[in-house]
């Protein structure tokens, strides 16, 4: 049953109570007057259940109540909607990405030689400027090898100077006998002539036995002083040809001894470890006292030279090319907006690169977007402190 029927049972029921009732039954005074309090009682519920349930034709429209209200929320639509279609138009000309961090060719600083450290002269952190000394090894044992390596170049040379010196006497020794040949070559001469004259004057009469015989002899001591004295040329010769051999061998020592010179000068220079560019030196190991061996970390160089490294989806380099402007988002700095440009894409995604690269040959092929690495620069130095990981959100304007 509803309200309205209910209602109206209760309207009628009194009534139809009353006429029921002969007049000769009518109850007395007391009973009207609390029959009249349940109509009263009536009435007050029909009241109240007509406000709340006013009826439809008779309650104004909600804009007709709030004109001013439903113009307002009216404009505020629009202009919803007009953001809304602004903000896609000018999205269209924008990729941006939050997988994107600070990159940098961070330097592995170690030792190249065994020695104890002596100094570690930056701590963690501290910025440094280029040739700043980072720290220092003992340097005594290799300043004794570069003595040593230059007391051996110094002895070469002087081998070398000796050298020169023997083959400067030698050529005068064979100029000597030289001489000596062409002076046994002219006796010789002079004896082969008397020889002669002695027997032609021995076959006319004129010349005793005994004058040809000594010219004779002669012939033959002067024809033996000349051998000797070829003999002699030569042997000098001889002996040059070894002194220019143990020239050469000297010069090749002076060049090993110049070598092992700028070995141990290198060495030595290796002792006192620099910065390879402006930057941070950052997770130091090293401490004075400890004995360092080649090949040892001692601490680690970020360099003042950092980029953007941003992990595009390849959906969204179709329009993305080289130069192009970007509007960096630094999360260390969020009130500041830092500028750059497109420097380069990547051949390749991430994946293709990594450790295990995917292989998709096998096994069951789901499709997933990779992400290709952006290489972003800045198109001045960002004047804040900047380190490898750091969280960054670029914008490329690729329209």
């Amino acid at each position: 049953m509803d309200a309205k029927t209910e209602r109206k049972e209760r309207e009628t029921a009194p009534a139809e109570r009353t006429r029921a009732q002969p007049r000769s039954d009518r109850r007395p005074p007391g009973d009207e007057k609390r029959v009249e309090n349940e109509r009263a009682d009536d009435r007050r519920v029909q009241d109240a259940q007509a406000n709340d349930s006013p009826s439809d034709t008779n309650k104004p429209g909600l804009i007709r109540r709030h004109p001013y209200i439903a113009a307002i929320v009216a404009i505020l639509i629009s202009l919803v909607i007009a953001a809304v279609v602004i903000w896609w138009l000018n999205a269209r000309h924008y990729e941006w990405t939050d997988d994107a961090f600070i990159d940098a060719r961070t330097v592995t600083v170690g030792a190249e030689i065994a020695g104890r450290i002596t100094d570690v002269a930056v701590t963690d952190n501290q910025p440094v400027e280029a040739g700043a000394v980072l720290l220092r090894i003992d340097d005594s044992d290799y300043q004794a090898s570069l003595k040593q390596a230059e007391a051996g170049v110094v002895a070469a040379r002087a081998e070398i100077a000796n050298v020169e010196a023997q083959t400067q006497a030698q050529n005068a020794k064979i100029d000597a006998a030289e001489k000596q040949v062409a002076q046994a070559q002219a006796a010789l001469e002079f004896a082969k002539s008397e020889d002669q004259r002695n027997r032609e004057l021995l076959a006319k009469g004129t010349a005793t036995q005994q004058q040809a015989q000594q010219a004779a002899s002669t012939l033959r001591q002067d024809q033996a002083a000349l051998d000797a004295a070829n003999a002699n040329a030569e042997a000098a010769k001889s002996q040059l040809a070894v002194l220019q051999a143990q020239g050469k061998s000297a010069e090749a020592k002076l060049r090993q001894a110049e070598a092992a010179e700028n070995q141990a000068k290198t060495t030595l220079t290796r002792t006192t470890i620099t910065a390879p560019a402006a930057g941070h030196a950052t997770s130091i190991t090293a401490a004075k006292g400890t004995y360092a061996q080649p090949g040892q970390v001692l601490m680690m160089f970020v360099p003042n030279d950092v980029w953007v490294k941003a992990n595009f989806k390849e959906t969204q380099l179709d329009l993305m090319r080289p130069g192009q402007p970007v509007d960096i988002a630094i999360d260390a700095y969020p009130k500041k907006t830092f500028h750059g440009h497109v420097d380069s894409v990547q051949a390749g995604s991430g994946t293709a690169f990594s450790l295990l690269p995917a292989e998709n040959a096998t096994g069951n092929f789901v499709k997933v977007v990779q992400r290709v690495p952006v290489k972003i620069v800045f198109d001045q130095p960002p004047g804040v402190y900047l380190g490898p990981g750091m969280s960054v959100v670029p914008t490329v304007k690729v329209r």
